[in-house]
């Protein structure tokens, strides 16, 4: 991958800025069940209440409602739940805070994140409480969260949609992210792609194409 006709950056937001664990919430959420359950929820592939969620076609209390109704958390409060569904948001590197900062004044950069209501506002808190930044969305041109547009990775619709308001060219753009999923899908529109997969770090990458 070399950055010398890139212009334009969309960033996936957990695992490329946001460190995450999927299993903390999956593990938390369980110990709420009264029986025994298996909640259905991957980096991959989810149930379809959680679907929901991410494209904003239920809302928060919907969403604790599903769970409850779903997985049968009976006597499980709203915090309980928002807890356990948080558990999977860990922490935000200084250093990726600090490169963001630093590529915006060389590049055109974006946020697009498969997310939901509660994530939004939780991850906000922990840029607040960190770094004294009002949100995420203060580090990009826009950010774009599927629960607010009402659409989601891989859906190549996401993808045109933000080449087309903001006019960028698909040949100046890299999108990269974490699920291998929606680097397939950013291809196939005809973006460039890093599939960022541990131990690499957007930090190491643009170090080593010398930012």
């Amino acid at each position: 991958m070399e950055l010398t006709k890139i212009k334009n950056i969309i960033f996936d937001l957990g695992g490329v800025i946001i460190n995450i664990d999927y299993n903390k919430s999956i593990e938390e959420l369980q110990k709420l069940c009264k029986d025994d359950c298996q909640v259905q929820y991957s980096q991959k592939e989810q149930s379809h209440l959680f679907d929901l969620f991410e494209t904003g076609d239920s809302t928060p209390e919907d969403f604790r409602n599903d769970l409850r109704k779903t997985y049968q958390m009976r006597d499980v409060t709203d915090q309980q739940i928002d807890d356990a569904w948080n558990a999977m948001l860990l922490d935000i590197p200084q250093e990726r805070i600090d490169l963001l900062k630093e590529l915006s004044k060389k590049y055109r950069i974006f946020l697009l994140s498969n997310t939901n209501a509660i994530h939004l506002e939780a991850f906000n808190k922990i840029v607040q409480r960190s770094f004294s930044i009002p949100s995420l969305d203060s580090l990009f041109e826009e950010a774009y969260y599927s629960h607010l547009v009402g659409k989601r990775k891989p859906d190549a619709v996401i993808f045109e949609m933000i080449l087309n308001q903001h006019n960028l060219s698909k040949d100046e753009t890299l999108f990269i992210d974490d699920s291998i999923q929606h680097i397939k899908s950013a291809k196939e529109v005809g973006i460039h792609t890093l599939h960022l997969q541990p131990p690499l770090t957007i930090n190491e990458f643009f170090a080593d194409e010398a930012v």
